[in-house]
C-alpha cells in the first residue's frame, strides 16, 4: 500500500541513491519495467537497466547538490512529491529548480513512472 510514509521512504532512498550513484541501490528503487521522464515532454527511459544507465552516465560530483522532497498527494498507487534542489560549485550557488515528482508505485514499494517538473526562479536565465 502507498503511503505518504512509503513515499518519504522511497524519497528518502532515491536521495542516498543520487549521492552514491550505486547502480543496485539506483536499481531497487523502480520496477523491471519501469518508465522515467527526466523532463515532462521528453520520451521517457524504459526499463530498469536504462534507467540505471542513464543515471550513472553524467553524474553530478559529490557535494554539488543539496535537495530536499516530501509527498504532497498521495492517492491510491500514485503519489506527487515537491521539493527543491540547489546546485553550486565551490560553494558558490550555480542553480536552484523547485520540483514535484509524479510517480506510481507497484505492490512492492517499486516506482513504475516517474515523471520529473522542475522551475527555476523568475529571471534566471535559461540553463542556469
Amino acid at each position: 500500500m502507498t503511503t505518504h510514509a512509503s513515499v518519504q521512504a522511497w524519497l528518502d532512498r532515491y536521495l542516498e541513491a543520487w549521492r552514491s550513484y550505486d547502480p543496485a541501490a539506483i536499481g531497487d528503487l523502480f520496477s523491471v519495467d519501469a518508465t522515467y521522464a527526466f523532463h515532462p515532454l521528453d520520451e521517457p527511459t524504459r526499463g530498469r537497466d536504462a534507467i540505471v544507465a542513464a543515471w550513472v552516465e553524467s553524474p553530478d560530483a559529490a557535494g554539488s547538490w543539496q535537495a530536499e522532497y516530501r509527498p504532497l498527494i498521495v492517492e491510491g498507487d500514485t503519489a506527487v512529491a515537491e521539493g527543491w534542489t540547489k546546485y553550486s560549485g565551490n560553494g558558490v550557488p550555480t542553480r536552484e529548480f523547485a520540483n514535484h515528482f509524479v510517480m506510481r508505485f507497484d505492490n512492492d514499494g517499486r516506482c513504475t513512472t516517474f515523471t520529473e517538473w522542475y522551475m527555476q526562479p523568475r529571471g534566471t536565465p535559461a540553463g542556469g
